[in-house]
């Protein structure tokens, strides 16, 4: 059998292949219809960067399960670290008896986590969209407060008040009355700033802008936290700039507001830092809180909120917790996380990726000239496409996507306009695998460029 972690993309069927096109057939059978997926695509087994579906065809994956795969497919230390617990006990609910994973892995998160204070305490759950609402409780209960402002292009998740704070609306159209409370003011995004300002007046703009909510929306004695992806995931890569990110930070000093950064995707080494929070504590701007998730686990369902310890203490005995938060077996493949980013320097690992591709996304551009921005922090990087005028060009990406896989490569769209794609490979890519998804990107560009134009 093929060894995957050192293996290229080759698909050898049509897409869907016959096992594939069975699976997926059985899946609209059996699946609520908006669970279906855009991909023609199954796994069947999957190791390092790589996956191979019930065909037998291989893909390199650039989109990790949405950034949970930064240490890879079945990354053998998780596996074994898993298995090992799964040996002693599933489950235990914190209530009626603590684990010894659940205080150690809090001991580690709070050592690590670069937020304000100068102790730290952790609680944990299960998806990131719990995480983030449980960091809205903890401000809540901390400053007495009960708003919350929020970005567009944000994306939170898709529970109640994670939908409400998600700016995209097809994530929660048809669902009811969203969540009370919630407050949204622009996000710098300057690709598309307004007008010809320059970075620093555009900047000064959004802040601004972000002043003014105190004054149209709600007053700033009554918001109890401003939540910030560093850089955002589905409103298109685009990263916090650091100006703005110091300025968000004396507005919440100056109001008694709390900083929470949501790295649910950000995390775990993807930005060449394990959070984009400590370029954030750098540049003198530490949020207080930091919500952490997808690549914790590695694939096995884990969240946390970790932060400022007198903030953390001040939420109300009772409104934190759940049957299956801390689980330790989620317990047990973070550890196992946390020892491999430290070991194989995959903070460093990701940087140079990074490099590597935005360089590379650069040199393209005589070829395709369709790119509009390339943007992003480490290895977390976005391409946006556009049409000659500026304006955005969806069908541009939904095309290089759909050429691209059917070359063996998996990669996503992303942005409020869905005209950008997302580098999300796992960091454990080998440099020949890299070169390879390069090299199928840039083919599927090129013909999507001869097809549209």
């Amino acid at each position: 059998m093929t060894d995957l972690r050192t293996a290229l993309p080759e698909v050898k069927t049509a897409l869907p292949g016959p096992k594939t096109a069975e699976l997926l057939a059985r899946r609209d059978g059996a699946l609520a219809a908006p669970i279906t997926s855009v991909y023609p695509l199954g796994i069947y087994r999957g190791a390092g960067a790589m996956f191979e579906d019930p065909d037998g065809n291989r893909f390199l994956d650039w989109v990790g399960g949405v950034g949970v795969l930064n240490v890879g497919y079945s990354n053998p230390e998780c596996v074994e670290a898993v298995r090992d617990q799964a040996g002693r006990f599933f489950h235990a609910i914190t209530v009626t008896g603590m684990h010894e994973g659940y205080v150690s892995l809090a001991e580690r998160l709070n050592e690590l986590a670069p937020t304000t204070g100068t102790r730290r305490k952790t609680m944990l759950a299960n998806s990131g969209a719990e995480g983030v609402e449980n960091a809205v409780k903890i401000a809540r209960g901390a400053t007495g407060r009960p708003n919350i402002i929020v970005f567009t292009g944000a994306f939170h998740g898709r529970t109640l008040l994670a939908s409400t704070m998600t700016a995209k609306r097809a994530y929660s159209r048809g669902l009811g009355t969203p969540a009370p409370g919630v407050y949204r003011a622009p996000f710098p995004y300057l690709y598309r700033r307004p007008g010809t300002l320059s970075d620093a007046d555009a900047v000064t703009y959004y802040l601004d802008k972000l002043r003014e909510l105190f004054d149209t929306a709600t007053p700033a004695d009554e918001v109890a936290a401003i939540v910030v992806e560093p850089v955002q995931g589905e409103g298109g890569f685009v990263p916090a700039p650091r100006e703005w990110v110091c300025g968000v930070r004396e507005i919440c000093d100056e109001y008694g507001i709390v900083l929470v950064a949501d790295e649910v995707q950000t995390g775990i080494a993807r930005s060449g830092k394990l959070y984009v929070s400590e370029y954030w504590r750098e540049w003198g701007a530490a949020p207080d809180l930091i919500v952490t998730a997808k690549s914790l686990g590695a694939g096995v369902p884990i969240s946390g909120v970790v932060g400022n310890a007198d903030i953390m203490d001040a939420a109300i005995p009772g409104t934190l917790g759940g049957t299956y938060g801390g689980n330790p077996l989620a317990c047990a493949s973070a550890h196992a996380v946390l020892d491999y980013v430290q070991r194989e320097n995959l903070c460093e690992r990701a940087a140079e990726i990074g490099q590597m591709v935005r360089t590379t996304f650069e040199s393209w551009r005589g070829e395709v000239p369709a790119i509009g921005d390339v943007r992003g922090i480490g290895s977390m990087l976005g391409v946006e496409y556009v049409h000659p005028d500026g304006s955005p060009w969806p069908e541009f990406v939904t095309a290089t996507v759909r050429a691209a896989c059917e070359r063996g490569l998996v990669i996503e769209s992303a942005g409020t306009y869905g005209n950008v794609i997302r580098f999300l490979c796992p960091l454990v890519v080998t440099d020949e695998q890299l070169a390879a998804g390069l090299g199928i990107y840039l083919d599927a560009l090129l013909a999507v460029t001869a097809e549209l134009g």
